[in-house]
């Protein structure tokens, strides 16, 4: 078996932490858990029971278990390395990744091989990520994982006009107030984020075809609102909140190492 057969990828989010191990290019294992409060405690309990492989690290968390498990072979790559590799491996024609996570949203426009033409990310503000559906449908009193299903069942299109996730609440409480349905509320809200999300991608790419990723890419509602506002299908890998993890592991391959992600400038 040649050196470095044996890749682990691991995209420490805030929400889930997913972990890919390759061998000789392939998905041998993939398993993913919440992060929880203890995030350094789920990673030891993924990674050390591996064998001595490399591991690259990505996502919110990476710079922890780089620092505080020196005793494994850990590398770092950022996540906008991680989702390009990812994303091109599994679908090379795609133009534009969007990925919606726990608490950011990343739009990439890559070239047709690969290379990362331009980037934008938004991790200063809970604003149009996972976490600030998390809050609405806690506000709602819907389940998060029904969350999308629940809009989907609105007869109505409201508009919210803040997405702040403290003044969003007050304007959701006062539309119930006035008696709309919570369906056509949770709908308002989901809009809301697709606005947000369309203002990002005018400004890196609106070229197709169309990636979404990351653990938002699980809500029906916002599949159907994004593909029905770029009028274009959009590719959602089977798993879309483990295309960081696999480009992380890609990233160890020896193949891999020479490629131009890994320099791109003003992302450490």
């Amino acid at each position: 078996m040649q050196q470095n057969a044996l890749v682990a990828g691991i995209d420490i989010g805030s929400r889930s932490i997913e972990l890919v191990v390759l061998e000789n290019g392939l998905v041998v294992e993939s398993r993913r858990v919440p992060t929880t409060f203890d995030p350094l405690a789920q990673c030891r309990n993924l990674l050390e029971p591996l064998p001595a492989i490399p591991i690259i690290a990505t996502g919110y968390g990476r710079k922890l278990v780089l620092q505080e498990l020196p005793q494994l072979k850990i590398t770092a790559i950022t996540e906008i390395q991680a989702y390009a590799l990812g994303a091109h491996h599994l679908y090379p024609e795609a133009r534009t990744v969007l990925d919606i996570g726990g608490q950011d949203t990343k739009v990439i426009a890559l070239t047709a091989d690969g290379r990362v033409a331009k980037f934008e990310m938004n991790d200063r503000c809970a604003a149009g990520t996972g976490k600030f559906l998390e809050f609405m449908a806690t506000a709602l009193q819907v389940p998060l994982e029904e969350f999308g299903d629940f809009a989907l069942q609105a007869d109505k299109r409201l508009q919210i006009n803040s997405m702040c996730t403290v003044f969003a609440e007050s304007e959701a409480t006062s539309l119930m107030a006035r008696g709309e349905k919570a369906a056509n509320i949770a709908l308002g809200l989901h809009l809301a984020i697709v606005q947000r999300t369309l203002a990002m991608l005018r400004r890196v790419s609106d070229t197709p075809p169309f990636l979404f990723a990351g653990g938002v890419a699980h809500n029906a509602c916002m599949r159907s609102l994004l593909a029905e506002s770029l009028k274009q299908p959009l590719i959602i890998p089977a798993e879309p909140d483990m295309v960081g993890a696999l480009g992380a592991a890609l990233y160890g391959q020896p193949e891999i190492l020479f490629h131009v992600l890994n320099t791109i400038p003003g992302h450490q």
